[in-house]
């Protein structure tokens, strides 16, 4: 039985934490992906746009709330989405056409784009802030587990309960659901195959009558729907704080870059690992090595390599080792 103990422990502690996780950064990754890939820099102003995303559905759940409008066992923000993500898409087009279009028509440096990206960054930040403050914001009103520990211990009778909370199980489902339409819309649709085709060989695309203008817009509706999605699943799963929507860019860029910058597989394989790397080395092993070994060996400390306040120092690690020994990233070939 202890051995099941262990595995019990280890997927509620780890597994199922860092598969939850990693859906979210390889939401994040395909949209910074899709940006490079297609539009050629680097969104710098990704984390806070998944912060915009989730700020307007929270602000449209709180109304469904207000009236009543429930679909529990779901929280109400899966009804709020759709509409987060049209006002996050709308929001983002007109950034395009006020901001971005300029220094597109100069054909100006990716790095000129980076910095711009930079201030739209600083100006949703402070948006955001402005409208629902700095401080942590619950809109989660739906059922808190699909399998509690309590109920997992009733089932099974071990002594170590599994916790599955609905969060995370919306979070896997919604992820897999996202990227299969993704990958079929860049795949079978004639509009995919346009952006596929653009992001390959721009003046050919231009020569086959490819209108670079709709490219641009379909990317960055695309790029709202997976930041918005990102942004209201973390918030579900963690709760919605402004600031940690920015401290997030590092993890979702480390998972762009590992898996190769402008793959879209990549970015999800990107996502797992850094997710996967962060839990992994900040978990305390000792419960589970407790199970493991016999009672004379048990560990006395908690066997944590890393404090969890060191999360995202394991993200700019595994970055910085594979910008030096393999700076195209797992999957080298461009596939958007």
């Amino acid at each position: 039985m202890e051995p099941l103990n262990a595995l019990v422990a280890l997927a509620n502690f780890v597994l199922i934490p860092a598969v939850s996780y990693g859906s979210q950064l390889a939401l994040g990754a395909l949209g910074v992906t899709l940006i490079y890939g297609i539009l050629r820099f680097s969104n710098f102003a990704h984390g806070d746009t998944m912060a915009f995303g989730a700020m307007v559905t929270i602000l449209i759940t709180w109304a469904f709330q207000s009236v009543g409008i429930s679909i529990y066992p779901l929280p109400a923000a899966l009804l709020a989405l759709p509409f987060g993500i049209a006002i996050t898409a709308a929001m983002m087009l007109l950034t395009d056409r006020w901001v971005y279009r300029f220094y597109r028509r100069q054909k100006a440096r990716p790095i000129i784009l980076v910095m711009v990206s930079l201030g739209v960054m600083f100006i949703l930040n402070g948006v955001v802030r402005v409208i629902v403050g700095p401080g942590e914001q619950q809109f989660n009103d739906g059922a808190r587990f699909i399998v509690s520990a309590r109920q997992f211990r009733d089932m099974t009778g071990l002594s170590e309960g599994l916790a599955f909370r609905t969060s995370q199980g919306i979070t896997i489902v919604v992820t897999v659901i996202a990227v299969i339409a993704l990958f079929w819309f860049l795949n079978r649709t004639r509009t995919g195959k346009s952006m596929r085709a653009y992001s390959d060989n721009e003046d050919l695309a231009l020569l086959s009558g490819i209108d670079p203008e709709k490219v641009v817009r379909v990317t960055w509706i695309l790029t709202a729907i997976l930041a918005t999605t990102a942004g209201v699943l973390y918030g579900l799963d963690k709760s919605f704080k402004p600031f940690t929507y920015f401290q997030l860019l590092l993890p979702i860029f480390a998972s762009a870059i590992v898996g190769g910058l402008g793959n879209p597989l990549g970015a999800i394989a990107g996502g797992y690992i850094i997710a996967f790397s962060e839990v992994t080395l900040t978990y305390a092993w000792k419960k589970v090595l407790t199970y493991l070994l016999p009672a004379g060996m048990a560990p006395d400390g908690l066997m944590q390599l890393l404090s969890t306040d060191y999360k995202y120092a394991v993200s700019f690690a595994i970055l910085v080792i594979v910008l030096i020994f393999k700076p195209y990233g797992i999957f080298r070939r461009k596939a958007v």
